[in-house]
């Protein structure tokens, strides 16, 4: 008897496998954080190893990433090494009509952040149950703060009008930390009516490092979903 495959895991992989399909020989590559984007890695490691695609590194978003592409034999560099970033490959937790985001379901928006508004081209990989009406309606927006911080960040969210909690860890006692050794506050907003000015707002309090919403920067979005039993990729 053969095990189900998981129609939603096929979708993600069938997307991921699209968006690595974007990928061009010669050219540099942020590789982002999350289940969809690790199959966007494993296929462009194994297009290198087949020899489909040459000469790419990559410049990883988290540590997540930086694991997987060297599982995948893909070659990594550093912001400090490199002048640009040719096409970056991310996911995201919700998708509005006009591309905008939400991320930092995992914890690394702030690194994501930089590697994608980096790129000349990022490139969005979802499926179908990550596409909102408007921001905010289903994921908190995630807030980096610095430790110290924590108590008067908490204080100014609540007086805009956000329910902000602290993320706890699975699996470990106590608060989740990010790669850059800070804390992530979930902050839920009965709506977001202007999510660039909510993004200016919340950056401008001091403590916070960086948040979760992306705007005027996805230029693709490639959505996996699952049509009759089958997986298909449709582009928004």
């Amino acid at each position: 008897m053969t095990a189900a495959v998981d129609p939603v895991k096929l979708s993600k992989q069938e997307v991921g496998k699209a968006a690595a399909a974007l990928v061009q020989s010669d050219s540099i590559v942020g590789l982002g954080t999350g289940s969809t984007t690790a199959y966007a890695i494993q296929f462009i490691g194994d297009r290198l190893k087949s020899g489909d695609l040459k000469n790419i590194v990559g410049v990883p978003t988290s540590f997540q990433a930086e694991v997987l592409a060297k599982q995948y034999g893909i070659p990594l560099t550093t912001l400090d090494a490199i002048n640009h970033i040719d096409i970056a490959i991310d996911g995201a937790d919700e998708v509005d009509p006009q591309k905008n985001l939400i991320k930092g379901g995992g914890a690394a928006h702030t690194r994501e952040k930089v590697v994608d508004y980096l790129a000349n081209q990022f490139i969005v990989v979802v499926d179908g149950a990550k596409l909102v009406d408007r921001l905010g309606a289903v994921f908190p927006v995630p807030v980096e703060v610095i430790p110290m911080a924590l108590t008067p960040v908490t204080w100014a969210i609540e007086t805009l009008g956000g329910k902000p909690e602290l993320r706890m860890g699975v699996k470990k006692a106590g608060p989740v930390i990010t790669d850059q050794g800070n804390m992530v506050i979930d902050v839920k907003f009965d709506n977001i009516n202007d999510p660039a000015n909510l993004e200016k707002i919340l950056n401008n309090i001091p403590g916070v490092l960086e948040n979760g919403i992306f705007v005027n920067c996805a230029d693709v979005v490639l959505v996996g979903e699952v049509k009759d039993g089958q997986p298909v990729v449709r582009k928004l």
